[in-house]
């Protein structure tokens, strides 16, 4: 008998072992492929049904509410499809290139162009909003307190509607002005006539005030004084007066200051005095204190004897004794008696009749003019 081969059968197992593992791989990386190719598909016909189904969508231009249906998927391109033209400036509540799904509401805020006047710059803007102050709102215009808009922030907003912004600006200061003195004169009997002295320098005083000012757009268009009060009193500047009457020593020497014509008499005075106090005397004993059978009765203190219509009495500090003078309304008189009660701008007339001299009494205001020694005569 012959030998068997126990090799052989095992050669053949292995051959078909491998090609049976070699159909299986390869055919498993075939499914593979075929199953990846199936889903990709799948899934790509899934987006395109899902892209092309029809669609309920809302579009609401500004407070306009539409509902439609369509297949397009994208924003832009559904509103292209239904005539609604999106401007530079509009608000949409979504991208426009955003895909839209059922039920999606867009909303489009169409925006209006003004013209918008603030802090100093005129130009042209755009909002979507209604009225004046959710306009400014929209373009971030901050107001202030006091700041003024025309028209008012009510108003409804319209292509181009002049929107004008005033800045209004409220300052407060404080100033200090000057409080002017008063200047007091009062006569001084020590100081001679026309001299004037100062007793007391005057001062300025202070005043503070508070004043609020207001400015539009930087111009200042009003200013009031709120507060007051002062903070130096002022001092009174007081200025002495004189009344003095200056002692003026005359004498036939003098020059004549002017000439006159009275009574049909032409001459020449030394001096005009003025406000005189006229008084009268006779020769009684009430007026001299001397009886009629007294020696000196009559007689005057430069010795003359008096006589009407010619005697007066005066100071001889202001009228030379023996000289001539003429008195508004009275006459020529000459200067020969003096009295104890006869000073300064005082002349007291002499008459023969005490009761006529009491009648005169006193009378103030008289012109006299003091001529001289020699009685001016009809030339």
């Amino acid at each position: 008998m012959g030998a068997v081969n126990h090799e052989q059968p095992h050669v053949r197992r292995s051959s078909s072992m491998s090609f049976a593992l070699r159909w299986k791989h390869e055919n498993l990386r075939m499914i593979s492929i075929i199953a990846l190719i199936s889903f990709a598909m799948t899934f790509m016909f899934l987006l395109m049904y899902h892209g092309t189904a029809t669609k309920r969508v809302s579009v609401v231009v500004d407070g306009q509410e539409r509902t439609f249906q369509t297949r397009q998927g994208v924003l832009q391109r559904i509103l292209d499809e239904q005539g609604i033209a999106v401007g530079e400036y509009d608000r949409v509540s979504h991208s426009l290139q955003a895909s839209v799904k059922s039920g999606d509401r867009i909303t489009i805020d169409k925006a209006k162009p003004l013209q918008l006047t603030a802090d100093g710059e005129t130009k042209t803007v755009y909002t979507t909003g209604k009225t004046v102050e959710t306009a400014l709102a929209d373009l971030k215009i901050t107001l202030g307190e006091l700041d003024k808009v025309t028209p008012a922030l009510t108003t409804e907003v319209t292509d181009n509607e002049p929107i004008k912004v005033v800045r209004v600006k409220k300052e407060t200061e404080e100033v200090k002005e000057p409080i002017p003195f008063e200047t007091v004169k009062k006569n001084e009997p020590q100081l001679l006539k026309g001299k004037e002295q100062v007793v007391q320098e005057g001062q300025e005083g202070v005043l503070l005030k508070k004043k609020e000012k207001l400015f539009e757009d930087g111009a200042l268009v009003a200013e009031n004084v709120v507060d007051q009060q002062v903070q130096t009193q002022s001092v009174k500047k007081i200025v002495a007066v004189g009344t003095k009457n200056p002692v003026v020593i005359l004498s036939a020497s003098s020059p004549n200051v002017d000439q006159l014509t009275k009574n049909g008499v032409k001459f020449g005075y030394k001096q005009v005095i003025n406000n005189v106090k006229l008084t009268a005397y006779s020769a009684d004993e009430d007026s001299t204190g001397k009886s009629s059978e007294h020696p000196q009765y009559g007689v005057t203190s430069s010795g003359t004897k008096v006589m009407e219509g010619r005697t007066i009495a005066v100071d001889p500090k202001v009228i030379p004794m023996g000289w001539w003078v003429y008195i508004e309304g009275i006459g020529f008189r000459r200067a020969e008696d003096t009295g104890s009660a006869v000073k300064g701008n005082v002349i007291d007339v002499y008459f023969d009749s005490s009761d006529y001299a009491n009648r005169f009494g006193s009378k103030q205001g008289y012109t006299v003019y003091v001529i001289g020694p020699k009685k001016p005569s009809v030339d």
